[in-house]
This record gives structure tokens, C-alpha cells and sequence, in this order.
């Protein structure tokens, strides 16, 4: 699971069929050095399929690859990335990231 800032929304004309009024966002997941402000340098955005209504500037967290699926079994959907959760907040112990960043 990876934290993401949404940036857009995305529209396809058409779909896999299981996708059929689906909403897709465009995320950007974040760095640890994103979420200590230390770099503004975002990494490559990707789409993220949505059942949560997230919007633009919203901060969400995003599960990738085969997990993306998961929620959806028995359900076959086709996807790598899905948006599991809008964060409302996110508290960081910068103490305790320096240590573990720090540390070989």
C-alpha cells in the first residue's frame, strides 16, 4: 500500500465490461521524502480505479499489482491499482523516520 495525492480524473470511451461505470483518478504516489516536505520531485503518475468518490487534492492511499484485485474476488476485474482509502489525516513521527531512514 502506497500514499498518492490525485491530480486528475480519467475518462475511457470504452472498458473491460466488469468496469462498466467505474471512476479512474490519476494518482501520484509519494516518497518518504514527499511526506517530510524535504522534496517536491513527484514520482510517475498512474491510474487508480475508484469505488470511493475521491477528488482532486485529495491525499488516498493505493494498493498495486495483484492485491489491486483482491477486494474484488470471486470477481475477475482487470486492474492493477486500486484506490483503497481517502486519508482525512496523516500523522508522521519524524523522529522515528529519521531514525529508520538513517539506520543501514
Amino acid at each position: 500500500m502506497r500514499i498518492a495525492d490525485v491530480i486528475g480524473s480519467v475518462v475511457l470511451s470504452r472498458s473491460h465490461p466488469s468496469l462498466l461505470g467505474a471512476q479512474w483518478k490519476l494518482v501520484v504516489p509519494l516518497s518518504w521524502d514527499n511526506l517530510l516536505e524535504r522534496s517536491e520531485v513527484a514520482a510517475e503518475y498512474t491510474v487508480a480505479y475508484d469505488e470511493l468518490g475521491a477528488g482532486v487534492g485529495d491525499r488516498v492511499a493505493v494498493s498495486e499489482g495483484r492485491e489491486a484485485a483482491f477486494p474484488f474476488y470471486p470477481e475477475v476485474k482487470p486492474i492493477d491499482t486500486y484506490l483503497a482509502a481517502i486519508l482525512d489525516r496523516l500523522e508522521i513521527d519524524r523522529p522515528l523516520i529519521d531514525e529508520i531512514l538513517a539506520s543501514p
